[in-house]
């Protein structure tokens, strides 16, 4: 019995023109090219060379495999970069009530793309805040070897679909396309911001729902794009795969869990005893559990107190999650975990978390992206607008269907359990689902009731 499960999320930039006044902005034609970033503003001339939005492909071309040894060690540090900017990420909405899924991964990736167009202040703050020690051509290198190696040959099913939606009429820089195409596999895709930008939101909201399975639908909101967006840039992120050690059905039950606020609720919970990852350290056991096929896995972080997965969130770090993946041994565990959904209906808006964490110029009228696109005009330069973010999960006996996984708190030191150790997960615990090779953290999330979607 192999269901097959799936991890969908999506992020999406919006990229708005730096127009601080009324005054209207000249038209004139202009070309479009991959990437995906939304902006609001006027409009430029065409590039020169650059082709008509007639010219361009639509399509998401995947990265070439096998990658060299110097792009996959290149990757291994985009990851770590990622994960940093993940667990500064997890300390902003991890202060929401309830459940929640993020994907530091298609986050990182889609702001990757627009750090690419950045250039001054902009580009610097950006760094910081992703973590990125090396250049940008450098950072343009490793994501390119990141999206192989994640995509790569796996029983477990990982793709990857960057797309830009354009303003058919705005004039964008060749050097920004084809690094984002080279690097990303993002095709551009024109449409009409300035005539209809309702209609281009449900063209980009139905992309999303076809590369992940209509997991993630109505990623951007009603009216959130206008006749000043330019540039729409989405990520999307899809995994398909079972556990390498299934729960079987019979032996799932109503067992109590302990919420956040102390209630305790009968849960429909899984159990089994197997051979799994597991490591003790910091009040928490963490238990690695691989997918068929090797390659991806799930860590649940299981706090030992029943109100301790505060303290865990609050000093998560790339540290921790290493001295964690360290420690880890193989050991017979008899695993209780309840069944869980994790749907929002609504999208996150992380602008404000990213301007806290430091990406403030970005969003304003300080913004530096003539790397994307230069016109002559000010006003219709391009700034960062909305920033959405949206994710699904769902874990039951015989995989993980969802997008995200969870902020961990790190262990210095990991001391192995005795065979046989009971692992319960009755009361909120985190998880985060890992690439083995890179060591990136493609979800992470917070299970504080598993009644609540």
């Amino acid at each position: 019995m192999h269901a097959r499960s799936m991890l969908p999320i999506l992020a999406s930039l919006l990229f708005t023109a730096c127009s601080d006044s009324g005054a209207p902005v000249a038209e004139s034609p202009s070309n479009v090219a991959a990437s995906t970033v939304t902006a609001p503003g006027g409009s430029s001339t065409t590039s020169p060379g650059s082709p008509t939005a007639s010219t361009v492909s639509t399509s998401s071309a995947k990265p070439t495999r096998p990658i060299d040894p110097a792009s996959a060690e290149l990757a291994k540090k985009l990851a770590a970069s990622s994960n940093a900017f993940g667990f500064d990420l997890w300390k902003k909405v991890a202060s929401a009530d309830g459940n929640v899924a993020v994907s530091p991964a298609s986050l990182s990736i889609a702001l990757s793309m627009t750090y690419a167009g950045a250039g001054g202040d902009t580009a610097s703050q950006m760094a910081h805040v992703l973590h990125l020690n090396g250049s940008q051509d450098e950072t343009q290198k490793g994501a390119a070897g990141l999206n192989a190696a994640l995509s790569g040959s796996k029983q477990v099913t990982f793709e990857i679909a960057n797309r830009l939606f354009a303003e058919k009429s705005y004039a964008f820089e060749d050097a920004f396309l084809a690094s984002t195409k080279q690097a990303y596999g993002a095709g551009l895709e024109p449409v009409d911001f300035k005539g209809d930008a309702e209609g281009a939101r449900k063209q980009i909201n139905d992309f999303v729902s076809s590369e992940t399975e209509k997991r993630i639908t109505n990623l951007i909101p009603p009216h959130a794009l206008t006749s000043d967006t330019r540039l729409v840039l989405t990520n999307a992120i899809y995994l398909s795969g079972d556990w390498q050690s299934p729960f079987d059905k019979s032996a799932t039950f109503d067992a109590d869990f302990t919420t956040k606020g102390k209630d305790v609720a009968r849960i429909p919970t899984m159990h089994q005893s197997a051979t799994f990852g597991l490591a003790a350290a910091d009040g928490a056991h963490v238990v690695s559990m691989p997918y068929a096929g090797g390659g991806m896995s799930m860590l649940l972080v299981v706090p030992d107190a029943v109100d301790g997965l505060a303290a865990i969130e609050a000093s998560l770090d790339q540290s921790k999650l290493d001295s964690w993946t360290r420690a880890l041994k193989s050991t017979e565990v008899s695993l209780s975990l309840p069944k869980f959904v994790i749907d929002p209906a609504d999208s996150m808006e992380m602008s404000d978390t990213l301007v806290q964490l430091g990406m403030a110029d970005a969003f304003g009228m300080k913004a530096d992206f003539k790397k994307i696109a230069n016109p002559p005009a000010a006003a219709a330069q391009l700034e960062l607008g909305h920033v959405f973010h949206k994710a699904f999960v769902k874990v039951d006996e015989k995989g993980t269907e969802a997008a995200a996984a969870s902020a961990v708190e790190a262990m210095e030191k990991g001391a192995a359990p005795a065979p046989g150790v009971a692992v319960k997960a009755d009361h909120p615990f985190l998880f985060m689902l890992r690439d083995d090779a890179t060591g990136m953290v493609v979800f992470m999330g917070r299970v504080s009731d598993p009644r609540a979607h």
